[in-house]
């Protein structure tokens, strides 16, 4: 961050995650266990998940990092928590692959933009994480594997969001293969960002956080919130009809009014007003 920055007004710290909300609306949240390269177990995903969601329904919170401590960004499946698995009934698997899909669809839809900032190897549902972010920058040290089938498992819970991200054709390799790729064909295939140098990863993300903060907060949301509505859809009567009562609906707004008000005016606007 630079100099002119806000401190932290609020941090939470769990057993396996970091979390905390800058006074300028940025949230971060620390994967924060290193040891085990931030790999998942029952733990992570119920902490990581109910951050979340407190951040989501958070309205201070406008944009969102994820991040990770140590030398990996995620490990996946926490080889202990696998052992446990292997003894579970079909009806518990099941049971415990709906709360990783839970959280998988949390951080998918999120109302703010949410970035990842991927500083080393993401495996598994780690990828899974960032295909879920709305942004994802990565250092150039970055590899990723869709590991699964090295195990005899599939990568099941991720697959909308990794298919979504990196294309049907790239996942019909990349989900049966197992091999492993870096940060430059990561970007290729879209699942990526951004690829820059390690030391330059924390400065680039907290940019673009920082010009994400510096636009009209509702925004953002009714922004990103539009994607999903007009992926895929034929532009037909019905979806011009909706996206032009959208963008009525946000000129008519307090924030629309002000902010082409302040444009015109030549003057910052205030976000804040009510």
């Amino acid at each position: 961050m630079n100099q002119s920055t806000p401190t932290h007004t609020n941090s939470h710290a769990n057993t396996h995650i970091s979390a905390d909300i800058e006074d300028n609306g940025i949230a971060t949240i620390t994967l924060n266990q290193p040891d085990i390269h931030n790999a998942f177990d029952e733990i992570l995903i119920a902490q990581l998940t109910q951050t979340l969601k407190r951040f989501d329904a958070d309205p201070a919170v406008k944009v969102l990092i994820l991040k990770a401590a140590g030398k990996s960004f995620s490990a996946g499946a926490d080889l202990n928590w696998m052992k446990k698995m292997a003894d579970y009934s079909r009806s518990e698997n099941y049971r415990d692959s709906l709360l990783l899909a839970e959280l998988m669809s949390t951080l998918y839809q999120m109302n703010c933009p949410t970035i990842a900032a991927v500083q080393g190897a993401a495996f598994g549902g780690g990828v899974g994480l960032v295909a879920c972010c709305d942004i994802a920058i990565a250092s150039e040290r970055a590899i990723f594997c869709l590991s699964e089938v090295k195990l005899g498992l599939i990568p099941a819970v991720i697959s909308p969001y990794v298919v979504k991200a990196i294309g049907e054709r790239a996942s019909k390799r990349y989900f049966v293969t197992a091999e492993r790729f870096d940060a430059t064909r990561a970007y290729e295939l879209g699942l990526i960002s951004e690829v820059v140098e390690v030391n330059e990863l924390n400065a680039n993300v907290n940019a673009i956080a920082e010009r994400i903060i510096n636009n009209g907060p509702e925004a953002v949301k009714f922004a990103k919130g539009i994607i999903n509505d007009v992926v895929n859809k034929d532009i037909d009567a019905p979806l011009r009809s909706m996206t032009a009562h959208r963008i009525a609906d946000v000129r008519a707004s307090k924030q629309g009014v002000e902010g082409v008000s302040a444009f015109l005016e030549k003057r910052k606007p205030n976000w804040t007003e009510e």
